[in-house]
Order: C-alpha cells, then sequence, then structure tokens
C-alpha cells in the first residue's frame, strides 16, 4: 500500500489542489497540518531541507516536491506508478542518463 503525506497550511490554494488531486486519483494520503504542532513544524524542515514553500508532498518516504512536482511527475507518467495504480514505465537511455546527471531517482 502506498503512504502519502502532505504537508499543508490553512488558506493554501495549492494545498487545496494537492488534496483533490489525490482524491480525483483515489489515493488516501495523511494530511500535516503546520503549525498546529511544534513536533510537525520540525518534521516539515528537517524532510524538507527547509522548504519554504507549501504543500510539500511525500509518497512512500520520498520526497516528491510541491503541487507543480506532481503535474509533472503526472505528465511525465511516472506519478501512477510511484501511487501503485500503474506499471512502471521505460525510459529511453538519453532519458535515463540525463537522470542520473541531474541526480534524480527512478
Amino acid at each position: 500500500m502506498v503512504e502519502v503525506e502532505i504537508f499543508t497550511n490553512k488558506g493554501c490554494p495549492s494545498c487545496v489542489n494537492a488534496k483533490q488531486y489525490f482524491d480525483t486519483k483515489g489515493v488516501q494520503y495523511t494530511e500535516k497540518r503546520l503549525g498546529k504542532s511544534r513536533k510537525t513544524d520540525l518534521e516539515f524542515s528537517v524532510r524538507t531541507n527547509g522548504a519554504k514553500k507549501i504543500p510539500q508532498i511525500f509518497i512512500n518516504g520520498e520526497w516528491i516536491g510541491g503541487y507543480d512536482d506532481v503535474i509533472k511527475f503526472d505528465r511525465a507518467g511516472e506519478l501512477d506508478w510511484r501511487l501503485g495504480l500503474a506499471e512502471k514505465p521505460e525510459l529511453g537511455f538519453f532519458r535515463k542518463i540525463i537522470r542520473f546527471l541531474k541526480g534524480e531517482k527512478y
């Protein structure tokens, strides 16, 4: 089972969009609201290397980034396999090299 965590804040339109995006895919997630507890705020800071933007999304413990990053993963055909909804897509040789040079996981 896939584990999705979304760090959010009250009144954040991108946070609402991210949650709705996962809702439309039928994927359950855990919302972690910033400002509610020091523990959550500290966890956010440590896991995101002090990110300043929200939401910040993790899939199976891997930091995906914000809502725009989720959209990029989806357009690249990678989001559904990360969510366990599809098979892992095949990458061409050059795309693998580019990802390697950028330090991206795949």
